[in-house]
């Protein structure tokens, strides 16, 4: 449950990457009354505590599986 969480997160955080990549709009900011806001920091530190998860799902032997 725990993955599927921080992978869901984690795709939102990319998603909000590649707006102000392509558009140089952050939709967690305008969402949360800026980027210095209490709210989107948080969302921030969320986002990139999902990512360090994430890394776990490279290194788990049940995450790999064989198609035959």
């Amino acid at each position: 449950m725990w993955d599927k969480i921080a992978l869901i997160l984690l795709i939102i955080g990319g998603l909000n990457w590649g707006l102000i990549g392509i558009f140089q709009f952050d939709l967690v900011a305008w969402m949360f009354g800026g980027a210095d806001s209490l709210l989107s920091r948080a969302i921030y530190i969320i986002v990139a505590i999902c990512a360090v998860w994430c890394i776990s799902l490279l290194f788990r032997r049940e995450a790999v599986r064989e198609v035959n």
